[in-house]
């Protein structure tokens, strides 16, 4: 089929829609070049010409360049062809971690210390790098049916300020996920990765038992428990978490 029809973008053979979200969609599409299948991530039409929607995805594949590594999603490419901006990214078909949740976790029960494992690898490589996440969650994690963990979605990422940077004030305005959010973050300070070491205990946390430490029928009483609750105890929801591995959560 003709190269001047959305059935390629740029090199790229598109085949189906896999997702679609209220930014863009995912694609399956097939790399003939390299002999691969690859995911495509396009921009819903209305926001193709978004300054604010492009800058988001170009700053994702910028990210992605700088943290690779085996259990982060690799993207390899952002262009833009015949006006529509996307990046190209590994093909990694699998649900995320709230999905596998949502259907019952207990069936992969056996491998909940391989997942901890390569998502705590993950996030721990994510820091090194100089970076936050700021938007870690069980839906941010692929969780293929072996146990292997992919972290996602760098849009809302930002380089960890060090020194005397940490002194200036910050502009951003609240982002994230309110769920998951660290105390710092709800305040709107400037954030290292031990906030986003908060959001992934409060990920485990979900994994381990299915369902979030904090919730609040309002923004406010869901912050405040964020800011000042203290952590539920894991051991009493299930016998079978250590004391040990529970204090590692909620530290």
């Amino acid at each position: 089929m003709s190269r001047t029809t959305l059935t390629y973008l740029g090199p790229y053979r598109l085949l189906n829609v896999v997702h679609t979200g209220q930014i863009g969609q995912i694609w399956q599409a097939y790399d003939d070049g390299n002999q691969r299948f690859v995911g495509i991530k396009v921009l819903h039409d209305r926001f193709k010409r978004s300054r604010e929607h492009i800058r988001y995805l170009r700053w994702e594949y910028k990210v992605a360049r700088r943290v690779v590594h085996p259990c982060i999603l690799e993207i390899f490419a952002y262009a833009v062809d015949r006006g529509t901006p996307y990046v190209a990214m590994e093909w990694f078909p699998a649900p995320n971690m709230k999905q596998r949740i949502q259907q019952g976790i207990g069936k992969m029960l056996h491998l909940v210390p391989k997942i901890i494992e390569q998502a705590a690898s993950a996030l721990a490589h994510f820091g090194r790098q100089g970076f936050v996440h700021r938007d870690i969650k069980p839906d941010n994690f692929l969780v293929a049916d072996s146990g292997d963990v992919k972290l996602i979605d760098f849009a809302l990422a930002r380089r960890i300020r060090r020194g005397l940077w940490r002194l200036l004030p910050t502009r951003s305005k609240l982002q994230g996920t309110r769920t998951y959010m660290s105390p710092e973050q709800i305040r709107g300070e400037w954030l290292d990765d031990r906030s986003d070491l908060y959001s992934f205990g409060c990920t485990l946390y979900e994994l381990l038992t299915g369902k979030p430490p904090f919730t609040g029928s309002t923004q406010q009483e869901l912050f405040s428990k964020h800011l000042k609750a203290p952590p539920p105890v894991l051991e009493t929801i299930d016998s079978n978490i250590t004391p040990e591995f529970a204090q590692l959560v909620r530290r």
